[in-house]
Protein backbone atom coordinates (compact mmCIF):
# COMPACT_ATOMS: atom_id res chain seq x y z
CA UNK A 1 0.00 0.00 0.00
CA UNK A 2 1.28 3.29 -0.84
CA UNK A 3 1.84 5.43 2.23
CA UNK A 4 2.71 8.48 0.25
CA UNK A 5 -0.75 9.74 1.98
CA UNK A 6 -2.38 8.90 5.07
CA UNK A 7 -5.21 10.35 6.82
CA UNK A 8 -5.84 11.03 10.55
CA UNK A 9 -9.34 11.27 12.69
CA UNK A 10 -9.15 13.01 15.48
CA UNK A 11 -11.85 13.47 18.18
CA UNK A 12 -12.29 16.79 20.23
CA UNK A 13 -15.27 16.49 22.88
CA UNK A 14 -18.02 15.12 21.28
CA UNK A 15 -16.76 16.68 17.55
CA UNK A 16 -15.15 14.36 15.13
CA UNK A 17 -12.67 15.86 12.70
CA UNK A 18 -11.26 14.66 9.91
CA UNK A 19 -7.98 15.70 9.20
CA UNK A 20 -6.12 15.01 5.99
CA UNK A 21 -2.28 14.78 6.28
CA UNK A 22 -0.95 15.04 2.77
CA UNK A 23 2.76 13.10 3.47
CA UNK A 24 4.03 13.37 -0.17
CA UNK A 25 6.72 16.20 0.07
CA UNK A 26 7.19 15.74 -3.72
CA UNK A 27 4.03 16.40 -6.50
CA UNK A 28 3.69 13.92 -9.25
CA UNK A 29 4.15 15.40 -12.90
CA UNK A 30 2.28 13.23 -15.37
CA UNK A 31 5.38 12.65 -17.09
CA UNK A 32 5.93 10.97 -13.49
CA UNK A 33 2.31 9.00 -13.74
CA UNK A 34 3.15 7.70 -16.72
CA UNK A 35 6.40 6.45 -16.09
CA UNK A 36 4.70 4.01 -13.61
CA UNK A 37 3.06 2.06 -15.88
CA UNK A 38 6.44 1.83 -18.00
CA UNK A 39 6.96 -1.74 -16.29
CA UNK A 40 3.16 -2.54 -15.42
CA UNK A 41 3.32 -6.82 -16.75
CA UNK A 42 0.32 -6.60 -19.44
CA UNK A 43 -1.05 -9.31 -20.79
CA UNK A 44 -2.40 -8.47 -24.71
CA UNK A 45 -4.98 -7.21 -26.70
CA UNK A 46 -6.37 -4.60 -31.20
CA UNK A 47 -8.64 0.67 -36.17
CA UNK A 48 -11.29 3.07 -38.68
CA UNK A 49 -12.37 5.49 -40.78
CA UNK A 50 -14.44 8.89 -39.98
CA UNK A 51 -17.03 11.60 -41.17
CA UNK A 52 -17.89 15.53 -40.32
CA UNK A 53 -20.43 18.08 -40.38
CA UNK A 54 -23.87 19.37 -38.39
CA UNK A 55 -24.73 22.06 -36.15
CA UNK A 56 -27.50 24.34 -35.21
CA UNK A 57 -26.88 27.41 -32.90
CA UNK A 58 -31.05 27.95 -32.16
CA UNK A 59 -32.95 25.11 -30.93
CA UNK A 60 -36.63 24.92 -32.49
CA UNK A 61 -38.81 24.48 -29.50
CA UNK A 62 -41.04 27.28 -29.85
CA UNK A 63 -42.22 29.20 -27.31
CA UNK A 64 -39.96 26.92 -25.04
CA UNK A 65 -37.98 28.73 -22.40
CA UNK A 66 -34.23 28.45 -23.78
CA UNK A 67 -31.71 30.03 -21.86
CA UNK A 68 -28.86 28.26 -23.82
CA UNK A 69 -26.19 30.00 -25.78
CA UNK A 70 -25.77 27.34 -28.49
CA UNK A 71 -27.89 24.00 -29.49
CA UNK A 72 -26.34 20.68 -30.98
CA UNK A 73 -28.57 18.74 -32.63
CA UNK A 74 -26.36 16.38 -34.76
CA UNK A 75 -27.77 13.62 -32.66
CA UNK A 76 -30.84 11.28 -33.92
CA UNK A 77 -31.80 10.01 -30.21
CA UNK A 78 -30.92 10.38 -26.96
CA UNK A 79 -27.40 11.83 -25.92
CA UNK A 80 -26.36 10.10 -22.89
CA UNK A 81 -22.77 11.01 -22.39
CA UNK A 82 -21.02 14.64 -22.94
CA UNK A 83 -17.37 15.60 -21.67
CA UNK A 84 -15.17 18.28 -22.44
CA UNK A 85 -11.37 18.37 -23.19
CA UNK A 86 -9.61 18.91 -19.85
CA UNK A 87 -6.60 21.64 -21.23
CA UNK A 88 -8.46 24.21 -23.22
CA UNK A 89 -12.46 23.18 -22.46
CA UNK A 90 -12.99 24.43 -25.90
CA UNK A 91 -14.12 21.05 -27.85
CA UNK A 92 -16.64 18.71 -25.97
CA UNK A 93 -17.67 14.89 -27.19
CA UNK A 94 -20.89 13.38 -27.27
CA UNK A 95 -22.80 9.68 -27.50
CA UNK A 96 -26.10 8.70 -28.52
CA UNK A 97 -28.61 6.67 -28.91
CA UNK A 98 -28.10 6.56 -32.79
CA UNK A 99 -24.96 4.92 -31.96
CA UNK A 100 -22.99 7.76 -32.88
CA UNK A 101 -20.27 10.58 -31.43
CA UNK A 102 -19.03 13.26 -32.96
CA UNK A 103 -16.35 15.53 -31.64
CA UNK A 104 -17.44 19.42 -31.99
CA UNK A 105 -16.41 23.37 -30.61
CA UNK A 106 -18.40 24.70 -27.68
CA UNK A 107 -17.76 27.93 -29.35
CA UNK A 108 -19.90 27.52 -32.24
CA UNK A 109 -21.10 23.74 -32.61
CA UNK A 110 -18.78 22.90 -35.42
CA UNK A 111 -17.91 19.12 -35.84
CA UNK A 112 -14.29 18.20 -35.97
CA UNK A 113 -15.19 15.06 -36.97
CA UNK A 114 -17.37 11.72 -35.94
CA UNK A 115 -16.52 8.51 -34.51
CA UNK A 116 -17.58 6.16 -36.78
CA UNK A 117 -18.38 2.60 -36.51
CA UNK A 118 -20.26 1.94 -33.34
CA UNK A 119 -22.96 -0.47 -33.21
CA UNK A 120 -24.81 -0.24 -30.22
CA UNK A 121 -25.82 3.64 -28.13
CA UNK A 122 -22.35 5.22 -27.46
CA UNK A 123 -23.33 5.74 -23.69
CA UNK A 124 -19.23 6.43 -22.42
CA UNK A 125 -16.60 9.05 -23.85
CA UNK A 126 -13.71 11.33 -22.62
CA UNK A 127 -11.00 12.90 -23.33
CA UNK A 128 -7.35 11.36 -22.52
CA UNK A 129 -5.40 13.98 -19.59
CA UNK A 130 -3.42 15.85 -22.77
CA UNK A 131 -6.42 16.71 -24.98
CA UNK A 132 -5.39 14.73 -27.73
CA UNK A 133 -6.92 11.46 -27.76
CA UNK A 134 -10.57 11.04 -27.32
CA UNK A 135 -12.52 7.78 -26.29
CA UNK A 136 -15.93 6.16 -27.44
CA UNK A 137 -17.79 3.23 -26.14
CA UNK A 138 -21.01 1.67 -26.89
CA UNK A 139 -23.42 -0.73 -24.68
CA UNK A 140 -22.12 -3.95 -26.57
CA UNK A 141 -18.70 -3.18 -25.36
CA UNK A 142 -16.76 -1.61 -28.49
CA UNK A 143 -14.55 0.33 -27.30
CA UNK A 144 -12.14 3.09 -30.00
CA UNK A 145 -9.82 5.79 -29.77
CA UNK A 146 -9.25 8.46 -32.05
CA UNK A 147 -6.12 10.99 -32.50
CA UNK A 148 -7.83 14.23 -32.67
CA UNK A 149 -5.21 16.08 -34.68
CA UNK A 150 -5.80 13.45 -37.65
CA UNK A 151 -9.08 12.66 -36.78
CA UNK A 152 -8.30 8.93 -37.29
CA UNK A 153 -8.72 5.69 -35.61
CA UNK A 154 -5.88 4.28 -34.05
CA UNK A 155 -7.22 1.71 -31.66
CA UNK A 156 -10.26 -0.56 -30.71
CA UNK A 157 -11.08 -3.49 -28.53
CA UNK A 158 -14.36 -5.25 -27.78
CA UNK A 159 -15.69 -6.73 -23.99
CA UNK A 160 -18.24 -7.41 -22.63
CA UNK A 161 -21.49 -4.89 -21.61
CA UNK A 162 -19.74 -1.66 -21.02
CA UNK A 163 -20.63 -0.35 -17.93
CA UNK A 164 -17.71 2.84 -17.62
CA UNK A 165 -15.21 4.36 -19.42
CA UNK A 166 -12.33 6.66 -17.95
CA UNK A 167 -8.85 7.95 -19.23
CA UNK A 168 -6.33 7.56 -16.62
CA UNK A 169 -5.29 11.35 -14.81
CA UNK A 170 -1.77 10.84 -16.31
CA UNK A 171 -0.70 8.90 -18.56
CA UNK A 172 -2.87 7.19 -22.15
CA UNK A 173 -3.50 4.52 -20.46
CA UNK A 174 -7.45 3.74 -20.30
CA UNK A 175 -9.83 1.95 -18.13
CA UNK A 176 -13.10 -0.14 -18.45
CA UNK A 177 -15.80 -1.49 -16.18
CA UNK A 178 -17.82 -4.43 -17.75
CA UNK A 179 -20.83 -5.88 -16.91
CA UNK A 180 -19.14 -9.19 -16.28
CA UNK A 181 -17.22 -8.28 -12.72
CA UNK A 182 -14.33 -7.42 -14.89
CA UNK A 183 -12.22 -3.83 -15.00
CA UNK A 184 -9.92 -3.72 -18.40
CA UNK A 185 -6.60 -1.16 -18.49
CA UNK A 186 -4.82 -0.71 -21.68
CA UNK A 187 -1.73 1.09 -22.72
CA UNK A 188 -2.92 3.36 -25.75
CA UNK A 189 -2.48 3.09 -28.72
CA UNK A 190 -0.35 -0.08 -27.98
CA UNK A 191 -2.93 -2.49 -26.57
CA UNK A 192 -1.08 -4.01 -23.70
CA UNK A 193 -3.42 -5.06 -21.38
CA UNK A 194 -4.42 -6.07 -17.55
CA UNK A 195 -7.97 -7.50 -16.10
CA UNK A 196 -8.76 -6.72 -12.43
CA UNK A 197 -11.04 -9.68 -11.55
CA UNK A 198 -14.05 -8.70 -9.26
CA UNK A 199 -17.39 -10.54 -8.08
CA UNK A 200 -19.47 -12.02 -10.79
CA UNK A 201 -21.48 -9.29 -10.64
CA UNK A 202 -21.41 -6.01 -12.66
CA UNK A 203 -18.48 -3.35 -11.97
CA UNK A 204 -21.21 -0.65 -12.23
CA UNK A 205 -18.63 2.10 -11.02
CA UNK A 206 -15.04 3.26 -11.07
CA UNK A 207 -12.82 6.21 -10.15
CA UNK A 208 -8.75 5.97 -10.64
CA UNK A 209 -7.46 8.19 -7.96
CA UNK A 210 -5.34 11.24 -8.11
CA UNK A 211 -2.41 9.73 -7.29
CA UNK A 212 -2.91 7.69 -10.53
CA UNK A 213 -1.40 4.24 -8.91
CA UNK A 214 -4.94 3.24 -7.00
CA UNK A 215 -8.50 2.82 -8.23
CA UNK A 216 -11.68 2.41 -6.44
CA UNK A 217 -14.26 0.32 -7.85
CA UNK A 218 -17.89 -0.34 -6.84
CA UNK A 219 -20.44 -3.50 -7.80
CA UNK A 220 -24.00 -4.61 -8.30
CA UNK A 221 -23.94 -6.42 -4.91
CA UNK A 222 -22.57 -3.76 -2.76
CA UNK A 223 -19.07 -4.02 -2.47
CA UNK A 224 -16.15 -1.73 -2.95
CA UNK A 225 -12.78 -2.60 -3.91
CA UNK A 226 -9.55 -0.29 -3.54
CA UNK A 227 -7.36 -2.04 -6.60
CA UNK A 228 -3.28 -1.34 -6.91
CA UNK A 229 -2.78 -0.52 -10.67
CA UNK A 230 0.46 -1.39 -10.73
CA UNK A 231 0.72 -4.53 -8.45
CA UNK A 232 -2.95 -5.57 -9.81
CA UNK A 233 -4.23 -6.83 -6.41
CA UNK A 234 -6.83 -5.52 -4.22
CA UNK A 235 -5.82 -3.54 -1.37
CA UNK A 236 -8.96 -3.20 0.49
CA UNK A 237 -12.49 -5.02 -0.57
CA UNK A 238 -15.33 -3.17 1.93
CA UNK A 239 -18.38 -5.22 2.16
CA UNK A 240 -21.18 -6.85 4.26
CA UNK A 241 -22.42 -4.61 6.69
CA UNK A 242 -19.73 -1.84 5.85
CA UNK A 243 -20.28 -2.08 2.20
CA UNK A 244 -23.59 -0.84 0.60
CA UNK A 245 -27.15 -3.38 0.14
CA UNK A 246 -27.35 -1.99 -3.32
CA UNK A 247 -25.23 -1.58 -6.81
CA UNK A 248 -23.32 1.59 -6.28
CA UNK A 249 -24.10 4.56 -8.89
CA UNK A 250 -21.29 7.35 -8.56
CA UNK A 251 -17.97 7.49 -6.65
CA UNK A 252 -15.61 10.48 -6.40
CA UNK A 253 -12.66 11.38 -4.02
CA UNK A 254 -11.13 14.53 -2.41
CA UNK A 255 -8.65 16.38 -3.96
CA UNK A 256 -5.41 14.46 -2.52
CA UNK A 257 -7.23 11.17 -2.68
CA UNK A 258 -7.40 10.55 0.60
CA UNK A 259 -11.17 10.54 1.01
CA UNK A 260 -13.47 8.67 -1.11
CA UNK A 261 -17.15 9.30 -1.59
CA UNK A 262 -19.69 6.58 -3.02
CA UNK A 263 -23.24 6.38 -3.28
CA UNK A 264 -25.93 3.48 -4.23
CA UNK A 265 -29.50 2.70 -5.34
CA UNK A 266 -29.59 2.01 -1.45
CA UNK A 267 -30.04 5.37 -0.22
CA UNK A 268 -27.13 5.83 1.19
CA UNK A 269 -23.57 7.76 0.91
CA UNK A 270 -20.34 6.46 2.50
CA UNK A 271 -17.46 8.37 3.29
CA UNK A 272 -14.00 6.16 3.05
CA UNK A 273 -10.21 6.57 4.07
CA UNK A 274 -8.39 5.01 1.35
CA UNK A 275 -5.55 4.75 3.20
CA UNK A 276 -7.39 2.17 5.88
CA UNK A 277 -10.11 1.00 3.63
CA UNK A 278 -12.37 2.12 7.05
CA UNK A 279 -15.72 3.56 6.63
CA UNK A 280 -15.85 7.07 8.34
CA UNK A 281 -19.12 7.82 7.77
CA UNK A 282 -22.32 7.26 6.46
CA UNK A 283 -24.93 9.48 5.01
CA UNK A 284 -29.07 9.51 4.36
CA UNK A 285 -32.02 11.53 4.35
CA UNK A 286 -35.56 10.41 5.18
CA UNK A 287 -38.52 11.28 2.91
CA UNK A 288 -41.32 12.77 4.62
CA UNK A 289 -43.61 10.90 3.02
CA UNK A 290 -45.29 7.15 4.10
CA UNK A 291 -43.72 4.90 2.10
CA UNK A 292 -43.01 1.01 1.94
CA UNK A 293 -38.85 -0.33 2.09
CA UNK A 294 -38.60 -0.66 -1.39
CA UNK A 295 -40.43 2.35 -2.74
CA UNK A 296 -38.15 4.46 -0.33
CA UNK A 297 -35.25 2.77 -0.78
CA UNK A 298 -36.35 3.45 -4.94
CA UNK A 299 -37.06 6.91 -4.75
CA UNK A 300 -33.82 7.84 -2.68
CA UNK A 301 -31.54 6.47 -4.52
CA UNK A 302 -28.20 8.62 -4.46
CA UNK A 303 -27.64 9.46 -8.11
CA UNK A 304 -24.30 11.59 -7.55
CA UNK A 305 -21.50 12.27 -4.85
CA UNK A 306 -19.18 15.18 -4.65
CA UNK A 307 -16.11 17.33 -2.63
CA UNK A 308 -15.88 20.75 -2.67
CA UNK A 309 -12.58 21.65 -2.91
CA UNK A 310 -12.38 24.94 -1.01
CA UNK A 311 -14.70 24.59 2.14
CA UNK A 312 -14.93 20.85 4.46
CA UNK A 313 -18.43 20.23 2.54
CA UNK A 314 -19.99 17.31 0.67
CA UNK A 315 -22.81 16.93 -1.95
CA UNK A 316 -24.86 14.04 -2.22
CA UNK A 317 -28.20 14.17 -4.75
CA UNK A 318 -30.60 11.66 -4.61
CA UNK A 319 -33.47 10.04 -7.27
CA UNK A 320 -36.30 12.23 -4.90
CA UNK A 321 -34.90 15.74 -6.03
CA UNK A 322 -32.98 16.15 -2.75
CA UNK A 323 -29.53 18.20 -2.66
CA UNK A 324 -28.00 17.33 0.53
CA UNK A 325 -25.00 19.06 1.50
CA UNK A 326 -22.90 17.69 4.59
CA UNK A 327 -20.31 19.38 6.94
CA UNK A 328 -17.40 17.25 6.49
CA UNK A 329 -15.98 17.93 9.82
CA UNK A 330 -19.18 17.23 11.57
CA UNK A 331 -20.91 15.01 9.33
CA UNK A 332 -24.15 16.79 10.00
CA UNK A 333 -26.64 17.80 7.55
CA UNK A 334 -26.05 21.17 6.31
CA UNK A 335 -28.79 22.42 3.80
CA UNK A 336 -31.07 20.24 2.12
CA UNK A 337 -32.19 21.63 -1.10
CA UNK A 338 -34.98 20.46 -2.71
CA UNK A 339 -35.84 20.17 -6.59
CA UNK A 340 -39.23 18.95 -7.78
CA UNK A 341 -37.80 16.45 -10.15
CA UNK A 342 -34.93 13.78 -10.08
CA UNK A 343 -31.50 14.65 -9.85
CA UNK A 344 -29.21 13.00 -12.41
CA UNK A 345 -25.73 14.23 -12.30
CA UNK A 346 -23.64 17.14 -9.48
CA UNK A 347 -20.70 18.87 -9.97
CA UNK A 348 -19.21 21.31 -7.86
CA UNK A 349 -16.89 24.35 -9.08
CA UNK A 350 -13.44 24.05 -8.96
CA UNK A 351 -12.52 26.86 -7.09
CA UNK A 352 -15.78 27.80 -5.37
CA UNK A 353 -18.63 26.92 -2.92
CA UNK A 354 -21.19 26.78 -5.68
CA UNK A 355 -22.35 23.60 -6.82
CA UNK A 356 -24.62 22.74 -9.96
CA UNK A 357 -27.13 20.01 -10.91
CA UNK A 358 -28.75 18.44 -13.82
CA UNK A 359 -32.01 17.07 -13.59
CA UNK A 360 -34.87 14.95 -15.03
CA UNK A 361 -37.48 18.26 -15.68
CA UNK A 362 -34.22 19.43 -18.14
CA UNK A 363 -32.92 22.28 -16.24
CA UNK A 364 -29.26 23.35 -14.82
CA UNK A 365 -29.44 24.42 -11.49
CA UNK A 366 -26.47 26.20 -9.76
CA UNK A 367 -26.52 26.44 -5.63
CA UNK A 368 -24.82 28.42 -3.07
CA UNK A 369 -23.36 25.37 -0.66
CA UNK A 370 -22.70 28.16 2.06
CA UNK A 371 -26.50 29.47 2.32
CA UNK A 372 -28.19 26.68 0.67
CA UNK A 373 -29.76 28.87 -2.14
CA UNK A 374 -30.41 28.45 -5.38
CA UNK A 375 -28.51 31.13 -7.28
CA UNK A 376 -29.83 30.47 -10.91
CA UNK A 377 -31.53 27.42 -12.96
CA UNK A 378 -30.92 27.62 -16.89
CA UNK A 379 -33.59 26.04 -18.91
CA UNK A 380 -33.74 24.95 -22.52
CA UNK A 381 -33.94 20.96 -22.81
CA UNK A 382 -37.77 19.46 -23.80
CA UNK A 383 -36.68 16.02 -22.03
CA UNK A 384 -34.51 15.45 -19.45
CA UNK A 385 -30.71 15.76 -19.09
CA UNK A 386 -29.29 12.86 -19.05
CA UNK A 387 -25.20 14.17 -18.24
CA UNK A 388 -23.52 17.42 -17.45
CA UNK A 389 -20.27 18.96 -17.06
CA UNK A 390 -18.57 22.44 -16.25
CA UNK A 391 -15.98 24.06 -17.57
CA UNK A 392 -12.44 24.71 -15.24
CA UNK A 393 -14.07 28.44 -14.55
CA UNK A 394 -17.76 27.02 -13.98
CA UNK A 395 -18.68 29.30 -16.44
CA UNK A 396 -20.22 26.97 -18.35
CA UNK A 397 -22.26 24.31 -18.13
CA UNK A 398 -22.53 21.60 -21.69
CA UNK A 399 -25.45 19.50 -21.24
CA UNK A 400 -26.64 16.32 -22.85
CA UNK A 401 -30.04 15.61 -23.33
CA UNK A 402 -33.12 13.26 -23.58
CA UNK A 403 -34.92 15.29 -26.44
CA UNK A 404 -31.39 14.30 -29.00
CA UNK A 405 -29.57 17.61 -28.15
CA UNK A 406 -26.73 19.02 -26.28
CA UNK A 407 -26.56 22.40 -25.16
CA UNK A 408 -23.88 25.25 -23.74
CA UNK A 409 -25.49 27.35 -21.00
CA UNK A 410 -23.39 30.27 -19.89
CA UNK A 411 -23.73 30.08 -16.00
CA UNK A 412 -24.16 33.57 -13.71
CA UNK A 413 -23.11 34.10 -10.40
CA UNK A 414 -23.82 37.03 -7.79
CA UNK A 415 -19.53 37.51 -8.21
CA UNK A 416 -19.06 37.70 -11.75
Amino acid sequence: MDNAEEDAVQLHGDEEIIEVIDLNDTEQTPDDLADEFEDVDFSDAGNQDLDDEGWETEDEMGAEQDDSELTFSKHTGSVFCISLDPVMNNLAITGGEDDKAYVWSVANGEVLFECTGHKDSVTCAGFSHDSKLVSSGDMSGLIKVWKIETKEEIWSFEVGDLEWLQWHPGALVLLAGTADGNVWMWKIPSGECKTFQGPNCQATSGKILPDGKRMMVGYEDGTLRLWDLKQGNAIHVIKGHDGHQGPLTSIECNKDGTLVLTGSVDGQAKLVNTSTGKVLGSFSVGNSEVKSAVEEQDSNSVESVGFCNVLPLIAVAYLDGTLAIYDLSTQNLRHRCKHEVGIVNLQWEDESAFVATCNLGGAVTLWDARSGNMVSEYRGHSAEILDFTLNREGSIAVTAGGDHKAKVFCLQRPDR
